[in-house]
């Protein structure tokens, strides 16, 4: 608070509505200094004290909704349905600079509290009106919530899921209070006006433009005729610094460095990572097979796992096979009439460019064959920081005759050196 006060202190709100997104805007002009009036049915009251009781809604002995958007109000419980509680109604608005409402307009209409009905009591009166669909066209009249009209009829509840998901719904208020400071704008403005002209007048917005305010980037690019493509999922996010990332404690955090090259090593030494400083592409990104030998010759990825076989007897075919984040399916197969070896070059993290999201071995022992085998991660000097980069790597499983398969599961990447020996025969 400054020496000169607050800057609408002297300033009288009458709010006349319920829930959260007009009434939030006289919120924030008492936080300001307005003196504002909250005009409720008598006995319940404003439905909105019921918030906490709904359910899903967080448990609290607290209204925490109510103490967060009618804080510093005064209370008046009216029935302006009533000729009475009209005129009441009316006294104050005479004497006040801003009337609020968020009533739908055909009910304003039928109470006589449209702006035509005020203005006449009050001409300097500022009128602001809140509503779900605005006040011209075939769902002028219609009610609606933030969850309908700013998140569902935007397109942001549609845009924002990664293809292929189903659609989740908004957080309660999540529209309801940048609509009300939009509204807030707007009665400021208002006010302004009045200061210079001397008259009152009447400002409105509603929550389906504040919404495609929000997703206005998409809008616009629809009006200009841009071709949209599918928003993929973060297994396939198109650049690796620009995607969510989960943690060893469950925990999700979120990279924001648009530029990939040239933050590439910025990254890494932020994380004290050096080591994957330098972070190779293959001439060839868009078709991982057909630059796989190359990708082999040099590798992109700084760490791998590698597996050490001894046959003891008889034959070992092995298949490596990958998924990629593109949706490709590589597979390598590889022959060992008496020994048999992996390397990190085997199991890498990257193919050209696109992140190996799991991999997986098949052994088909013949002729009686026993294995003993080793898996080691090689160069994981700091594996752990592999997070969900590194690929799955499983152990072997015994359970049929003729064909083993390594199950698919997660190595412990804080171990700088992992080794399993394990002998198997048939």
């Amino acid at each position: 608070m400054s020496a000169s006060g607050r800057a609408l202190d002297g300033i009288k709100v009458l709010e006349v509505g319920s829930w959260i997104a007009g009434p939030a805007a006289a919120t924030i002009m008492s936080d300001f200094g307005a003196e504002v009036i909250k005009v409720e049915p008598p006995g319940a009251g404003d439905p909105y004290r019921q918030m906490p009781r709904l359910p899903g809604m967080p448990l609290s002995e607290h209204n925490y909704s109510w103490l967060l958007d009618s804080r510093n109000k005064k209370s008046l419980a009216l029935d302006v349905t009533k000729p009475e509680g009209r005129d009441v109604l009316l006294r104050l608005a005479a004497q006040t600079d801003v009337f609020l409402t968020n009533f739908p307009p055909a009910l304003l209409a039928r109470l006589r509290l449209a702006w035509e009905d005020l203005s006449a009591v009050n001409p300097r009166l500022i009128y602001a009106l809140l509503t779900a669909y605005g006040e011209v066209g075939e769902e002028a009249t219609k009610p609606g919530f933030d969850v309908n009209a700013w998140w569902a009829r935007s397109g942001l509840m549609d845009l924002v899921r990664p293809a292929g998901a189903q659609p989740t719904s908004s957080m309660p208020g999540m529209g309801d209070h940048p609509t009300a400071v939009a509204l807030f704008g707007a009665i400021a403005l208002g006010l302004y006006q009045r200061e210079r002209t001397g008259r009152g007048a009447k400002v409105s917005t509603s929550l389906m433009a504040n919404g495609a305010w929000a997703n206005s980037v998409l809008i616009q690019a629809l009006l200009c005729g841009a071709t949209f493509v599918e928003r993929p999922p973060r297994e396939q996010a198109l650049n690796a610094l620009v995607n969510l990332y989960q943690c060893r404690d469950g925990r999700w955090f979120v990279l924001t460095l648009l530029t990939e090259e040239k933050d590439w090593e910025r990254f890494a030494r932020s994380i004290d990572r050096m080591k994957m400083r330098s972070r190779q592409r293959a001439p060839n990104a868009d078709d991982p097979k057909d630059d796989w030998e190359s990708n082999a010759r040099e590798p992109v990825n700084t760490y791998g796992v590698g597996l050490t076989g001894e046959i003891v007897a008889g034959r070992v075919d092995m298949d490596l096979s990958y998924r990629l984040s593109d949706g490709e399916a590589l597979t390598r197969t590889k022959t060992g009439p008496s020994s048999i070896a992996t390397s990190a070059e085997d199991y890498p993290l990257v193919v050209n460019d696109y992140q190996v999201l799991d991999a997986a071995v098949q052994y088909r022992l013949t002729g009686g064959a026993a294995l003993r085998f080793e898996y080691r991660f090689e160069k994981y000097d700091q594996a752990d920081f592999a997070l969900e980069l590194a690929p799955f790597i499983g152990f072997l499983d015994p359970a049929s005759a003729g064909t083993t398969w390594v199950g698919v599961t997660r190595p412990d990447f804080r171990a700088h050196v992992l080794s399993v020996v394990m002998t198997v025969g048939f």
